[in-house]
C-alpha cells in the first residue's frame, strides 16, 4: 500500500462521531492537496475492508454526492444517527460539523 493511501486510511479512522470532513480536506491532510478524487477511490474500494467511516465524508460544499441513491440515503441516515442535522436534503452545515484535528491529534496522525 502506498504512503498516501495509508495516511488517508489513518485520517479517515480518526474522524469522530458527529463530525464530517471533505474529500479535499482529507487529501490535504494526507499531503496531496489535489488528491480529492483519490480519497473518493480509497473510500469506494477500501471502506468495508478497513471499516472506514465513509459516511462522514462529503464534498467541499458539505453535500452528499454518492451517485447511487440507496447508498446516498444510507449516508444521510447514518449522519442523522450521529446527530448531524442537514441544512437541505443532502447538505451538511460545514461551519457546525466540519472536523478540524487539534494539534495534538495531528501529531498522532503524522507520527
Amino acid at each position: 500500500m502506498n504512503p498516501f493511501t495509508e495516511k488517508v486510511i489513518t485520517i479517515l479512522k480518526t474522524i469522530p462521531n458527529g463530525r464530517v470532513a471533505t474529500y479535499g480536506q482529507i487529501a490535504r491532510l494526507a499531503g496531496s492537496p489535489r488528491g480529492a478524487r483519490q480519497v473518493a477511490r480509497i473510500l469506494h474500494t477500501m471502506s468495508a475492508k478497513y471499516e472506514l467511516p465513509w459516511h462522514r465524508v462529503v464534498n467541499a460544499k458539505g453535500e452528499i454526492v454518492i451517485g447511487d441513491a440507496e447508498t446516498a440515503y444510507q449516508q444521510l441516515i447514518l449522519l442523522k444517527k450521529e446527530g448531524i442535522e442537514l441544512i437541505s436534503e443532502k447538505q451538511v452545515n460545514l461551519q457546525l460539523y466540519r472536523w478540524e484535528p487539534t494539534e495534538l491529534h495531528w501529531e498522532w496522525i503524522e507520527g
